[in-house]
């Protein structure tokens, strides 16, 4: 594919561990082909992403989740997400869903692509409390909150 074809591709914003990337937050990623060809079929490319990266998170990384309630609570400053110790990582979290915002403005993505069960990119589910429960991640709720459509993407697939 050429430069221009590129270009002419709509922008989506991808979680860059479903492109291949080793930034989960165990040193792994979550490869997703299934992914690749939807996107080729939608004359999509992809603007990888890791939010948790670029909120200053290295990689690997312990295991964090949303404290109580959910990610609105977190935007509105009424919650945090803390590390299976107890660290308050809300700052790094919150950095890294406003540079997804950005990303997405920066390239023109409507769409994003997210990791789903992530406390950033879950759309449909991420952990509350050490514990899976319906709704979205930090980054996916400013997103969305933005008017950008995110669709959860479990990774791994062929």
């Amino acid at each position: 594919m050429t430069s221009k074809e590129e270009r002419e591709l709509k922008p989506a914003l991808v979680s860059a561990c479903l492109l291949g990337k080793e930034c989960r937050y165990d040193g792994a990623h979550n490869r997703d082909a299934a992914l690749n060809r939807t996107m080729a079929e939608r004359g999509e490319r992809a603007v990888p992403f890791c939010p948790e990266e670029h909120g200053g998170l290295g990689t690997p990384r312990p295991p964090a989740w949303i404290e109580s309630r959910d990610a609105a609570a977190v935007l509105a400053g009424e919650a945090r997400v803390v590390t299976e110790r107890g660290l308050d990582v809300t700052a790094e979290f919150l950095a890294g869903a406003r540079g997804a915002l950005e990303a997405c403005r920066a390239a023109g993505a409507e769409r994003a692509y997210l990791k789903e069960r992530s406390p950033s990119c879950g759309a449909r589910s991420t952990h509350v409390d050490g514990a899976l429960t319906d709704g979205p991640g930090v980054t996916t709720a400013l997103l969305e909150s933005a008017g950008i459509e995110v669709e959860g993407v479990e990774g791994r697939r062929g």
